[in-house]
């Protein structure tokens, strides 16, 4: 099992990459300020969830497929985009306002955005082939089960994500209240989340395994 010290270093680590702005941040504040803190916080949980399972697919070989198959990462690569785009014209699609769900689609959006948030991670070989390179770093390999090991740096991981997303949330949510107010666009927030999507899905497009 990896020492104190090691972990301390990985949570450094860990703290300058959840906080430095990227595609999770991005999806987390669009879901925040488009649909409400709960909605944000259930993107995360499904982006950590995907963590989880990208550090036991490492923790079990299976993320260097991508690196021993290159069809591999394409197939899933493009999957993503795909169902990114998917995501963004079912967002469109949606009607009324963001600001004043249905009943219906309030009773559902809950799984929803959990499966959206875990579907995106999983769906990222980038985030697969990350936690390929940085976990083994901190693994001792002498120090028990390696599974466990992997489980427990994504475990400190997204313990700090959390954190670092929460406060992202928090703001996002604040500022939904602040377009609440505005009613010439109500559909804003919408075609905001929409965008996002249909961005990621052009960023995963164009992703390499470099």
């Amino acid at each position: 099992m990896p020492d104190f010290s090691t972990f301390v270093l990985f949570a450094a680590a860990s703290l300058v990459l959840t906080a430095t702005p990227g595609p999770d941040m991005l999806l987390i504040a669009s879901r925040s300020v488009s649909q409400g803190r709960s909605a944000g916080f259930l993107t995360y949980a499904g982006i950590a969830l995907g963590t989880y399972c990208h550090a036991i697919a490492a923790g079990l070989g299976l993320s260097r497929l991508f690196l021993t198959v290159p069809i591999a990462y394409d197939v899933v690569r493009w999957a993503g985009c795909i169902y990114l785009l998917y995501l963004a014209w079912k967002t469109i699609r949606t009607e009324g306002s963001a600001f004043s769900p249905s009943p219906a689609l309030k009773r559902l959006s809950g799984r929803r955005i959990l499966a959206a948030g875990l579907a995106t991670n999983l769906l990222n070989p980038k985030m697969a082939l990350f936690v390929l390179a940085l976990f083994p770093q901190f693994v001792d390999p002498t120090g028990g089960s390696l599974l466990l090991q992997m489980v427990l740096l994504a475990t400190v991981l997204n313990g700090i994500g959390l954190v670092v997303n929460g406060t992202v949330i928090l703001l996002g949510s604040h500022i939904r209240s602040r377009l609440t107010a505005m009613r010439h666009f109500p559909r804003l927030p919408q075609y905001l989340l929409a965008s996002v999507f249909a961005g990621l899905a052009w960023r995963l497009a164009l992703a390499t395994r470099n």
